[in-house]
């Protein structure tokens, strides 16, 4: 990504939305650039949000957007999944490129043998240690699960 902050992207992307009359895309980008300014706010006059801060707080919006369509499955709407997913596709856009399986497998054998760790007792320090390294390009919950599996395969 490149030195200009997601919200003056996110703020590119509302004009473009408007221009093209998108109101689904529209309507995402204004929560998210609602969400940004809020945390902005939250924050000393002159303090602006940094790139980590904006991701972490891209990345709580998609996972809210995951729970809300495992609970739409659950009650059978499925009609409403489908807005869900057009809303974490919009979000991805402002996210850096997710890290592929296989490579966060290798991030995650590393680390085991970096911090030493042995048994599931150690999953913290492991799980610290890879997503110190991934910083926003991959879920807590597949880190966490990948530890897992290299824990017990140890």
């Amino acid at each position: 990504m490149s030195d200009e902050t997601i919200l003056i992207r996110l703020q590119a992307d509302l004009t473009t939305a408007m221009k093209a009359k998108d109101a689904d895309t529209l309507s995402t980008l204004r929560m998210l650039k609602a969400a940004l300014m809020e945390a902005k706010t939250k924050k000393p006059k002159d303090a602006s949000l940094s790139a980590d801060e904006e991701i972490e707080l891209l990345q709580r919006y998609v996972k809210k957007r995951r729970e809300t369509i495992e609970e739409m499955r659950k009650i059978g709407r499925e009609d409403l999944v489908v807005k869900e997913e057009q809303e974490i596709a919009v979000t991805q856009r402002f996210l850096p490129q997710a890290v592929s399986e296989d490579e966060l497998r290798r991030i995650v054998r590393e680390a085991v043998a970096s911090t030493g760790a042995t048994t599931a007792k150690d999953m913290g320090k492991v799980i610290g240690a890879v997503m110190g390294k991934v910083k926003g390009r991959a879920e807590g919950n597949v880190v966490s699960r990948l530890v897992k599996e290299a824990l017990q395969g140890s």
